[in-house]
């Protein structure tokens, strides 16, 4: 019967000079403070990579939400046989719905209040299928925009712009004229505001409205044209490649487009930033890593004549390295097991400590004009516990190597002799 695995008896001493001796509060002080300090540059590490992974979800959410996955427009600003191409497009593969759409630029006014916009001429119905735009809108429904009534949906943050509400009517200015016998004067017309959007990004909250597709027709006089069709794909990091096959399938002579092309600079200053972000914290949590050399060197000058003991009892080189080895990967392990808990526990209530701090200070930590959205959301993945606990316990490990080499280079007479 063979006997049961016991582990070497440097591991035992190795973790027994953790522990807080009456002559050894300093020394262990000091490792508590090497682990705290691993431990929190993990978990501000993680934190951070959380927030950029979750600001880069709802950024995409919200896009997705507003836009849809892919748009077919005409070269000319204009698509005349738009009812043919989406009819031929619907049952592509990979295609859930096709919408058509105009959109312009327009200014809108309301009394002293006026701001600029992007106008979006859409079919309801059809809208509904490849944007989420119809649940966001409150005080009314995208169902309201009707043709020939001349309504208008507005973002939130553009409503309070204008000062404007639902019921009231707020003149609209698009830049083509109409010719008069006093000359070219801009081409206008009063709507209705009968809803509001909130798409929780403040680009589209900001800067667009809804109104008709066929009231936005007459407005840019483009007949039965429009701008062009938006689809809602099943995959929608499919976009750039199916986006191109529907457009060489209708024979060519469009602008072809996506999310991930229209918003391009959001997404890679997102990577960007995530990348500089991870080295600059890594340094942080390389710095509480080689704090475990100073503190195993002071043990192994405190712990001389227990080496030399130790050695004259038949302990090898290498069974000396490991207990110190032991004794910092210990530290290593403890204040990386922390940082997680504590970096996971941070991100997860991430969004209720800002929104906490908001009302205890004051002030707004958030600004959704700056940061486009105004919450701070986390999204924890497991490849960045993992790179980060491996990246921590390998900096760890590789801060013990020098203080144990020394120990084990420690020669028994010379250990005893300063101990006298």
């Amino acid at each position: 019967m063979s006997e049961r695995w016991r582990p070497p008896y440097s591991w035992w001493i190795g973790a027994r000079y953790l522990r807080l001796g009456r002559d050894d509060r300093f020394i262990g002080f000091i490792s508590a403070i090497s682990m705290a300090g691993i431990a929190v540059g993990v978990a501000v590490l993680l934190v951070v990579l959380s927030v950029m992974n979750g600001f880069e979800r709802e950024l995409r959410e919200r896009i997705l939400d507003v836009t849809g996955h892919a748009t077919i427009e005409g070269l000319d600003g204009k698509l005349p046989d738009w009812r043919s191409d989406a009819e031929r497009t619907t049952g592509s593969d990979g295609v859930l719905a096709v919408a058509p759409f105009v959109e312009g630029r327009a200014m809108l006014v309301n009394g002293p209040h006026s701001a600029g916009v992007e106008l979006r001429g859409v079919a309801p119905e059809q809208e509904a299928r490849v944007s989420s735009l119809a649940r966001l809108v409150s005080g009314g429904s995208l169902e309201d925009l009707e043709p020939g009534e001349y309504r208008i949906v507005l973002g939130r943050a553009l409503a309070e712009e204008l000062a404007a509400a639902p019921g009231d009517k707020v003149l609209l200015v698009i830049a083509q004229g109409n010719v008069t016998p006093m000359g070219v004067a801009p081409r206008m017309r009063r709507f209705t505001v009968t809803g509001v959007f909130d798409a929780g990004m403040y680009e589209f909250d900001r800067g667009l409205a809804l109104i008709h597709i066929q009231d936005a027709q007459r407005l840019f006089r483009l007949g039965d044209a429009v701008t062009g069709l938006r689809y809602a794909l099943q995959d929608p990091y499919a976009a750039p490649r199916l986006v191109r096959q529907l457009a060489v399938d209708l024979g060519g002579g469009f602008y072809v487009s996506d999310w991930t092309r229209r918003h391009a600079n959001f997404f890679r200053s997102i990577q960007v930033t995530r990348s500089i972000m991870f080295v600059v914290l890594l340094l942080v949590v390389a710095v509480a890593a080689f704090n475990i050399v100073s503190t195993l060197v002071m043990v192994v000058k405190e712990k001389q004549g227990d080496i030399a003991i130790l050695r004259t009892l038949g302990s090898s080189p290498g069974e000396i390295l490991g207990i110190f080895m032991t004794q910092g990967t210990a530290i290593g392990v403890i204040g990386t097991a922390a940082g997680l808990v504590l970096g996971i526990a941070l991100a997860l209530n991430l969004t209720d400590i800002v929104h906490g701090l908001e009302r205890l200070l004051g002030m707004t930590l958030v600004d959704a004009r700056v940061y486009f959205i105004g919450d701070l959301p986390a999204d924890i993945h497991l490849r960045d516990v993992v790179t980060i606990s491996i990246t921590a316990l390998a900096l760890g490990v590789l801060s013990t190597v020098y203080p144990a080499w020394r120990a084990a280079r420690t020669a028994p007479a010379d250990a005893l002799r300063h101990e006298v």
